[in-house]
């Protein structure tokens, strides 16, 4: 898996830190997400992929 994320299209939610904090974080300025890590572990799949599904500017991209 690769997760890249578009910080100009982030809205700031917060979604993809509750869903996956071991990827995703927020500036502490502005709150738009910070990508952790490219390459998850196998056992953040399913939580990255519930992060991409719950941001609301679909700012996060997965490649299975």
């Amino acid at each position: 898996m690769k997760v890249t994320v578009d910080q100009d299209k982030c809205v700031s939610s917060g979604q993809c830190v509750l869903n996956s904090a071991e990827v995703f974080d927020q500036r502490d300025e502005d709150g738009v997400v910070v990508l952790l890590t490219t390459n998850p572990p196998a056992d953040e799949a399913d939580n990255v992929r519930r992060a991409a599904a719950a941001c609301p500017a679909q700012a996060i991209y997965v490649e299975e």
